[in-house]
């Protein structure tokens, strides 16, 4: 796998996306592993002038469906969440937050992600269940 030009690859899916707006970045990936950043600024509080659970779930789920796409042929296959779960633990109100989807499961039909939503100092903001189905393209 060549990390820079994934890393390039992942990215570029992201213009004109909802991850384009919330300004999430890919910055890391590896065999069982990838890691996506989003800042915390007021594009993304709710009310409170805190994190949105909404920006952190689009953050888990793009972290952990891009996770799933890099394990299939993409030529043939789509994946399309499922299930996703969020437990949020600490709050946060500016700097960053890094997500890390690890695998669980990856079957051939489906795919169970564990994500974990860290601040700069790797405290734990949030942790992610998510799942994916593996579908035939038509």
């Amino acid at each position: 796998m060549d990390k820079i030009k994934t890393l390039e690859i992942l990215n570029n899916l992201n213009k004109n996306t909802l991850m384009e707006t919330l300004e999430i970045e890919f910055v890391d990936v590896g065999e069982d592993f990838v890691t996506a950043k989003m800042p915390v600024n007021s594009r993304v509080y709710q009310p409170y002038g805190i994190l949105h659970g909404g920006a952190t779930a689009a953050l888990a789920e793009t972290v952990g469906s891009c996770a799933s796409a890099l394990f299939v042929d993409t030529k043939t296959k789509i994946i399309k969440g499922i299930e996703l779960s969020i437990n949020h633990l600490k709050s946060k109100k500016d700097g960053v937050v890094l997500a890390i989807a690890k695998p669980i499961h990856k079957g051939r039909t489906t795919h169970l992600w564990e994500i974990r939503i860290m601040d700069e100092e790797e405290n734990l903001i949030s942790i992610c269940k998510l799942t994916n189905i593996v579908l035939d393209k038509k």
